[in-house]
């Protein structure tokens, strides 16, 4: 093949292939016959071989003709459905958002619509999960990370989360009744929800109440914070979890912090994204976005 095949050339032989005719495909393509004819020649010519028999006025498929209108067909085929589902979709770009399950249900979901409402062009997916991901195989645009710093790919750019504060929090049905919690020693009286995800414990918070007494080996253990959050809120016990968590549920009265808001500040999460990718508009955008929803939760 010396020269590169031209579309018009495949459109012309696609639709003389379809319609047996080049009249037909003439009238489809709203161009004249010999135009038809010039433009299947001029591929034959390219390809090095004959694609169609002329048998007097009418014009056959060879055999090798054929079999490349089935795979044109078949292209062009895909060419549509793919013309018909992007006119389905209004959203220019997908954004893939990987994060832990407690920071994605207590704090994100619930302001993906805010995102959005800025963003009509980008169409957010979120996934989460424990399993730290690869953002190298692009099947993830940022990731949301908590917990000690691991080594990430070259190339990753990690940015540190606004510190989160850390209180004990319970229902309010645990400030009434024989042992309201006043002090730090009133703890004493109720259970301790423990959360092993997070990087602050009961004897990590027990060190700002040194000569306070409190068994903290006992209570409920949850593998989650959105577990013990939970727990908290239906008045299992307390739980000791970050501020940044509980927004809705302080909000709402189904938690309080009964000790006050002032606690162990923590820097637990990051946002992880390639490099190579901070400056597409998508990741940018979400990037601005989620760092001023978090100083607004700061604020609020």
């Amino acid at each position: 093949m010396q020269n590169r095949t031209t579309l018009k050339s495949i459109q012309a032989f696609e639709a003389a292939a379809r319609l047996s005719s080049f009249a037909l495909a003439a009238e489809e393509l709203f161009v004249t016959p010999s135009a038809i004819s010039h433009q299947v020649k001029l591929l034959e010519e390219q390809l090095g071989v004959r694609l169609f028999h002329r048998v007097h006025r009418a014009v056959v498929l060879t055999d090798i003709g054929r079999k490349y209108a089935e795979e044109i067909g078949a292209a062009f085929g895909r060419i549509e459905a793919a013309t018909r589902d992007i006119g389905r979709v209004s959203k220019s770009d997908i954004l893939t958002v990987h994060s832990t399950p407690s920071f994605a249900t207590q704090w994100l979901m619930s302001r993906l619509a805010r995102f959005s409402a800025l963003n009509p062009d980008i169409d957010v997916r979120l996934n989460a999960s424990t399993e730290a991901c690869d953002l190298t195989t692009g099947a993830v645009d940022v990731e949301i990370r908590y917990g000690a710093r691991k080594m990430q790919p070259a190339g990753t750019l990690v940015l540190e989360l606004p510190p989160e504060t850390v209180v004990p929090l319970c229902s309010p049905s645990l400030l009434q009744g024989k042992h309201p919690i006043r002090a730090a020693a009133d703890l004493r009286y109720h259970a301790l929800i423990h959360s092993e995800g997070c990087l602050v414990g009961w004897r990590d918070w027990m060190r700002l109440y040194r000569k306070t007494v409190v068994d903290i080996t006992r209570g409920p253990r949850f593998a989650r914070s959105f577990m013990a959050i939970s727990a908290a809120a239906d008045g299992m016990g307390v739980c000791l979890e970050s501020l940044l968590l509980v927004h809705r549920e302080l909000e709402t009265g189904r938690l309080v912090a009964p000790l006050g808001m002032e606690g162990l500040r923590v820097n637990g999460y990051t946002l992880n994204l390639l490099k190579s990718r901070a400056d597409l508009p998508k990741l940018r955008n979400f990037q601005e976005w989620l760092f001023a929803e978090l100083d607004k939760s700061a604020r609020d």
